[in-house]
């Protein structure tokens, strides 16, 4: 286990700007900073970070916490794996506290032992290239291409020695259980003879893939010679720690530059990005020669919301993969494209132009996809009316997938101009493929729609209407609310009360319905017999779960009100915290008076029942007296508010 101390370290070194500004792209509006979560897909940012609460919290899936919390989600790993990885971005030495029981570490080390194969297997790898078989095949390779011993370091390219077992012989006597190295990928069994293993990756180059935070979590190797019997690459298979829909390979190099630049390009193959740095181009991915998937657009939007796609100089083949362009404008992206010359790609281009030619033909080629994509079709729609007319509605399709109808508007314009037809057609068009896919998208909903009603005869109806309970528990949470944003702050001069103590002294014998309102109270009274006051950080770093997420579910807004009202227009808006005793005296007073309404209602029934068992009139009478003097709080509390009841 981590040591308390090296625990504490890292929860006052790190900063939940950088923390989150690793994985998403980040913009400043008033004073949180906002992104599209990284959790759930969506175009419009509701991920909002608090700087100055070292918070986040998204508005629209609900995840929420700390920068701890945030490597925990996005990584899906455990506590003591978040400390250690800050722990590494932010150059704290890890100290060691206790062993982990069996059992515990049974659970908690499958991942970290995945991982240490991994970089074990990298390792390995790299330091091949310094072998004989090594220098001569691998690492020749490489400097054939052009590629710098900075940049092999970079990218940890390596040399997976041609033999049977090596990297197996060599994991086990470094340790490593064979189940592990089996799970990670790295080795294989023998067909008919399970005990048979050997090397995944042999007499081949590697290419380590990492994940976002710079791990390896897979290889794809290259062979180097003509062997018509042998794949020319191999990959690692889909792993625990390796999901390659979710994977970019370059990813955790080019983050930064596709952040700083708001762009990405986007490749197909290893060799491409290396290839691209060297030129000194660094925003560039690659989707590993897969089909794009919506788990890798995704990841493209945690930076950016712009892509550049770079297509080999084959017009068949870049028409057969058009339909990542769709994914892309379907995801929300804006879409660029650059063709290079016939029978070129980034990698032999760039080698052949040089790198400041290379960024030129970048910049002076890129297309918007409209004009890409009918280009492509240019020489055929000349000559042929029905494959214009075919090309027309393909090119209308692709507008529809964008979900902003205004650049959806732009781009129809565009096309009309390039294709050389009215406006009103395309639109027409444009208006027909939507209408189909609303269509499609009504019957889905109405299918899921059918499906849940179904289920309803199993869930009771919840109404519309609030009920007291509820109302109750609303009060208590706007009770909590201002403990945690005002509890230090004074009612009146310095030497006043603050407000904690007097919101607590108001509610002492008062037990709140809500269990975990009821438990974060009890804290304040706990903390504050010590004579603290506990502030928001105490609660964002508690170890309790359910109670963290509902503080900083309670502390973030979703709206602000802009800083112009009152500097430019000099309008000026009352807040709660202009007044604080007048805010913790109305609170204390709904409070009390929703308490006194419950009590109102319980009053009722205990009269109904007791008419109803015909008990005697003395007891009914002592409850109807009961009942009116809680109508005489109630009207007391209702006057001190300014509410007027007939």
């Amino acid at each position: 286990m981590i040591s308390k101390h090296t625990t504490d370290l890292v929860k006052d070194r790190v900063d939940i700007e950088e923390v989150v500004g690793d994985y998403v792209q980040l913009k400043k509006k008033g004073q949180n900073l906002w992104a599209c979560c990284p959790f759930h897909g969506e175009k419009t940012p509701s991920f909002s970070i608090s700087p100055a609460k070292q918070i986040y919290k998204c508005f629209g899936c609900g995840k929420a916490g700390d920068p701890i919390q945030f490597v925990m989600d996005i990584e899906g790993i455990g506590f003591q794996e978040a400390i250690r990885h800050l722990a590494g971005k932010y150059g704290i030495e890890v100290e060691e506290d206790e062993k982990l029981t069996p059992e515990q570490n049974q659970e908690h080390t499958e991942r970290e032992s995945l991982l240490i194969a991994m970089n074990f297997a990298k390792d390995f790898f790299v330091k091949n290239l310094q072998s004989e078989e090594g220098r001569s095949i691998g690492l020749s390779y490489f400097k054939e291409r052009g590629f710098t011993t900075q940049i092999i370091e970079k990218f940890d390219l390596g040399y997976a020695l041609n033999g049977w077992d090596l990297l197996l012989n060599a994991a086990k006597k470094a340790g490593f259980q064979e189940e592990i190295l089996l799970k990670a990928g790295l080795i294989l069994q023998r067909e008919g003879d399970p005990s048979r293993l050997y090397d995944r990756f042999r007499g081949r180059v590697t290419f380590t893939i990492h994940n976002i935070s710079g791990k390896p979590i897979a290889f794809g190797a290259r062979i180097l010679t003509k062997d018509k019997n042998q794949p020319k690459y191999i990959n690692s298979p889909e792993t625990p720690v390796y999901h390659k829909s979710d994977v970019l390979y370059g990813i955790f190099q080019a983050k930064k530059a596709i952040r700083d630049l708001d762009n990405c390009y986007l490749v197909e193959g290893y060799t491409d990005v290396v290839s691209m740095h060297l030129s000194g181009i660094e925003n560039v991915v690659a989707s590993s020669g897969t089909s794009l998937t919506d788990g890798q657009i995704k990841l493209i939007r945690r930076f950016t919301s712009h892509v550049t796609v770079l297509y080999d100089g084959d017009a068949a083949g870049i028409k057969a993969s058009l339909r990542g362009i769709d994914l892309l404008l379907e995801g929300g992206l804006n879409v660029k494209a650059v063709v290079f010359p016939y029978g070129e790609d980034p990698d032999s281009y760039s080698r052949k132009v040089g790198s400041q030619q290379f960024q030129d033909y970048l910049k002076e080629n890129s297309r918007d996809f409209i004009g890409f994509k009918i280009g492509l079709y240019k020489d055929e729609i000349a000559k042929d009316p029905i494959r214009k007319a075919e090309v027309i509605r393909e090119v209308v399709q692709s507008i529809g997938k964008i979900p902003d109808p205004i650049i959806r508007s732009v781009y129809a314009k565009e096309a009309s101009g390039l294709l050389q037809i009215e406006e009103e057609i395309i639109f027409a068009e444009l208006n027909k493929s939507l209408i189909k896919h609303q269509k499609e998208l009504y019957q889905k909903n109405k299918e899921e729609k059918e499906a849940d009603e179904k289920l309803e005869e199993l869930i009771p109806i919840k109404e519309q209407a609030l009920s007291v309970d509820d109302m109750l528990s609303l009060q208590e949470r706007e009770t909590i609310r201002l403990l945690l944003f005002y509890g230090v702050e004074k009612l009146g001069d310095e030497e006043g009360t603050n407000l904690s103590a007097y919101l607590l002294s108001e509610t002492e014998g008062i037990d709140f319905q809500t269990p975990l309102y009821q438990k974060i109270l009890a804290e304040f009274r706990k903390t504050l017999a010590k004579q603290e006051v506990p502030g928001i950080e105490f609660f964002t770093s508690h170890p309790d779960e359910e109670m963290k997420k509902e503080v900083i579910d309670l502390i973030t807004p979703r709206h602000e009100i802009s800083t112009h009202w009152h500097e430019r227009f000099q309008i000026f808006i009352t807040t709660e915290s202009d007044d604080l005793a007048s805010t913790a005296f109305k609170n204390v007073l709904r409070l009390k008076r929703r308490l006194v309404k419950k009590m109102l209602e319980e009053a009722k029934s205990k009269i109904k029942e007791s008419e109803q068992s015909g008990e005697d009139t003395e007891k009914i009478q002592e409850l109807l007296q009961v009942f009116m003097e809680l109508k005489k709080v109630q009207f007391e509390i209702d006057k001190e508010l300014g509410i007027v009841i007939g």
